[in-house]
C-alpha cells in the first residue's frame, strides 16, 4: 500500500508564511514527479507547483515568486514553502505523486488527503 501523508496547513494572516510537507510511504520502486494542487470552495482543483526527481520545477503564474517547491529524494518527501500568503490562497492543498510500486507495474498517480490552508485578511 502506498500513502501520501501531508502536514503543515493551518490559519495564517495575510503576508504570513507556511510550510507544507508530504511524505510518500509504502512499497515504492520509483518516485517520479511530485507536486501540489489546491482546491478552493466551489472551484476546480488547480496546479500549484510540480518538481521532477531531478529537481526541475514548474509553478502556476499566481504563485511564482511567493511559493517554493522542493523535495528530499532520500526521504520521499516534497515540500511547499508558502510566503506572502493572500486570502485568495485559501484552499485545501493536495499532494500528488507519480509512483511506480514495482518495476513491472506502470506509473500511477496518487493523491494525499489534503491539508487546509486558510489566510485571513
Amino acid at each position: 500500500q502506498v500513502q501520501l501523508v501531508e502536514s503543515g496547513g493551518g490559519l495564517v494572516q495575510a503576508g504570513g508564511s507556511l510550510r507544507l510537507s508530504c511524505a510518500a510511504s509504502g512499497s515504492i520502486f520509483r518516485l517520479n514527479v511530485m507536486g501540489w494542487y489546491r482546491q478552493a470552495p466551489e472551484k476546480q482543483r488547480e496546479l500549484v507547483a510540480t518538481i521532477t526527481s531531478g529537481g526541475s520545477t514548474n509553478y502556476a503564474d499566481s504563485v511564482k515568486g511567493r511559493f517554493t517547491i522542493s523535495r528530499d529524494n532520500a526521504k520521499n518527501t516534497v515540500y511547499l514553502q508558502l510566503n506572502s500568503l493572500q486570502p485568495e490562497d485559501t484552499a485545501v492543498y493536495y499532494c500528488n505523486a507519480h509512483m511506480q510500486k514495482r518495476f513491472y507495474e506502470p506509473m500511477n498517480s496518487y493523491w494525499g488527503q489534503g491539508t487546509q490552508v486558510t489566510v485571513s485578511s
